[in-house]
């Protein structure tokens, strides 16, 4: 009868508390992840003694969630709440008058709503589990108010449950030395969740920021000053790309030749032409950039993304290598389309025109290009924020050029001499 109520014979990694002096540990996953059993496995692991009268480390527990049904409905009563998770020789009984649990050795847990930070002052506490914090609508005051009443005892430890999300409170929080973090994602628990859930997640969302930040547990952040954010790129995402007029692979090469060099990024990409180039919208089909490659296996990589995709030209970045770009990959296909590019601005000036073509509307993305977004959104006026080069920016910046900018610039300016 004991062994389902052995959570450390059942756990997962990411479900148990890491070793240490710490005084937050952030459980931060996908979801369906097992957070919610993780933080309640904390509390009882707080509040349970040898016996089940005995007393545990902890005895007044703050619960707190966005509102007072989600504390009682997923964190008390839920499938994977406090009660369900509890042996009955030591389930707390809940008490609704006073929205609290309470335990045969005498622990009590106090559930409040971050809706009323206000209700946290007053109280004092020995330990504090926090569900979903990211989520929160008054989430600086709430946690402000908690961390003042956590104040009982030699050592007073909170858990914190959340699916990421860009806000400043858990940035922060995670920033902290004394701040702790497990992570895992929805396919990580994927044993107790239903394959239909899995199947429709993952063909709706998998390779999308979204996907990343719900299903991966994955923390995404915009830089201040991006030329590019989460949520405009999430609005840029397409399932259905047309029949395209023109497609173009654009080829930032590495700067090295060994697997310590940066990243070759090539792009493939292809434009829906309209009246005018001002009606055009391109579409980003594929991210085939490679990493820690010769010259030759860059440039075989960037003439197989070509002829995948019928692209009618290879545009390549010369900055860095000059004539040899052009010699390596015709020594790949002699016969390929090939247009040599040379950077005469900085990075930033370069994308900035192309991030304004997102702005407009004029640029569908197809699912899969995490890697990339999480370059551009690292792009800003001033420069590239994120580490290394952002070669894979500079690949896209290049094939919209080519497909979108050059065009319009070219039908623009005889219709300026007839002015």
């Amino acid at each position: 009868m004991a062994l389902p109520f052995l959570f450390e014979f059942w756990a997962m990694e990411h479900q148990l508390p890491p070793k240490g002096d710490w005084r937050t540990w952030v459980v931060m996953g996908g979801r369906g992840a097992g957070k919610t059993r993780a933080g309640a496995e904390w509390v009882r692991a707080q509040v349970e003694g040898a016996l089940p009268t005995d007393k545990g480390r902890a005895s007044y527990v703050a619960l707190v969630g966005e509102t007072q049904d989600q504390v009682r409905d997923v964190m008390v009563f839920g499938e994977s709440g406090i009660l369900a998770c509890s042996p009955p020789d030591r389930r707390p009984v809940w008490q609704a008058t006073r929205k609290r649990l309470v335990w045969p050795n005498g622990a009590v847990a106090q559930a409040f709503s971050a809706r009323e930070p206000e209700n946290l002052r007053g109280p004092q506490f020995d330990a504090a589990w926090v569900d979903e914090l990211a989520k929160w609508k008054k989430a600086e005051e709430a946690w402000d108010m908690l961390q003042f009443a956590l104040r009982l005892g030699d050592d007073p430890r909170q858990c914190v449950t959340t699916t990421p999300r860009n806000v400043d409170v858990l940035k922060d929080l995670m920033a902290r030395e004394s701040t702790v973090t497990t992570h895992a994602s929805t396919q990580a628990n994927r044993a107790w969740l239903a394959d239909s859930f899995l199947r429709e997640v993952e063909a709706r969302y998998a390779g999308t920021r979204l996907g990343r930040q719900e299903l991966d547990g994955v923390l995404l952040t915009d830089v201040e000053g991006a030329l590019w954010t989460l949520s405009g790129l999430e609005r840029a995402v397409c399932d259905d790309v047309p029949e395209l007029d023109r497609i173009v692979v654009a080829v930032d090469p590495a700067a090295g030749d060994s697997a310590s060099s940066d990243e070759c990024g090539i792009i493939v990409a292809g434009v829906k032409r309209g009246a005018t180039p001002l009606d055009w919208v391109a579409y980003v089909l594929e991210d085939a950039s490679v990493q820690g490659c010769t010259p030759t296996e860059w440039a075989t990589a960037a003439v197989e993304a070509a002829q995948r995709w019928g692209a009618a030209r290879l545009v390549a970045e010369v900055n860095q290598g000059g004539a040899m770009v052009e010699t390596v990959v015709r020594q790949v296909d002699p016969l390929v389309s090939y247009r040599a590019v040379r950077a005469h601005v900085g990075k930033a000036a370069r994308a900035e025109p192309v991030a304004a073509l997102y702005e407009q509307g004029r640029v569908g993305h197809v699912r899969g290009l995490s890697a990339l977004e999480d370059q551009m959104c690292q792009m800003t006026s001033m420069g590239f924020e994120g580490k290394g080069s952002p070669d894979r920016v500079d690949a896209l910046v290049w094939a919209l050029t080519d497909l979108m900018l050059e065009p319009a610039a070219a039908w623009s300016r005889p219709r300026m001499r007839a002015l």
